[in-house]
C-alpha cells in the first residue's frame, strides 16, 4: 500500500513537470527592447494546435477601447483586448517545440512565422516571430 501511494506521487510529480513543457497556459510578454512586461497571453490547445489571446494590457499607456487599426486580416478594429494573436501552431514532432503557425503583432499589424519553445522547465518561452527567416525572440515569463 505504502509503496502504491509513492509510485502515485512520483508519477503525479512527473506529470505535472511534463505538462509545463508546453506553451499551453498563461504567459507575461516581455518586450525584448525595453524589458517591460507588455500583456498576458493565455495559450490554448485545441485538437492539437495552439491559439493564444491577449488576456490582460500590461503597459501604462494602453487604453481599455485600443482596437487593431493596423491589422489587415478579420482582426481589423476589432478590440485588442481579447485578441487573437497566436494562430496555428502545432508540435514538432519529437521536440518541445511548437511551429507552422503565425503570431499577429498588433502595434504593426503584421503576421510572423512563429516557433514556440518552452524553456527553463517550462517557467519560461522562447517566442520567436521571423519573415523570410529574420525575426526576433521574445522570452515570456509563465504566470502562476
Amino acid at each position: 500500500m505504502k509503496r502504491s501511494f509513492v509510485a502515485i506521487f512520483f508519477s503525479s510529480l512527473s506529470i505535472a513537470a511534463w505538462s509545463q513543457m508546453t506553451p499551453v497556459g498563461s504567459w507575461r510578454s516581455i518586450d525584448d527592447k525595453s524589458g517591460e512586461a507588455k500583456a498576458e497571453i493565455r495559450i490554448t490547445e485545441s485538437g492539437g494546435i495552439l491559439a493564444g489571446r491577449i488576456e490582460k494590457r500590461l503597459t501604462k499607456d494602453a487604453k481599455p477601447d485600443d482596437v487593431c487599426n493596423e491589422c489587415t486580416d478579420d482582426r481589423k478594429g476589432k478590440p485588442i483586448l481579447g485578441l487573437e494573436i497566436i494562430r496555428g501552431a502545432r508540435k514538432t514532432d519529437g521536440k518541445d517545440v511548437w511551429e507552422g503557425g503565425k503570431i499577429l503583432d498588433p502595434e504593426n499589424g503584421r503576421n510572423y512565422t512563429l516557433r514556440l519553445t518552452p524553456i527553463d522547465g517550462g517557467k519560461k518561452l522562447e517566442v520567436r516571430g521571423s519573415v523570410l527567416g529574420i525575426g526576433r525572440t521574445q522570452t515570456w515569463v509563465r504566470v502562476p
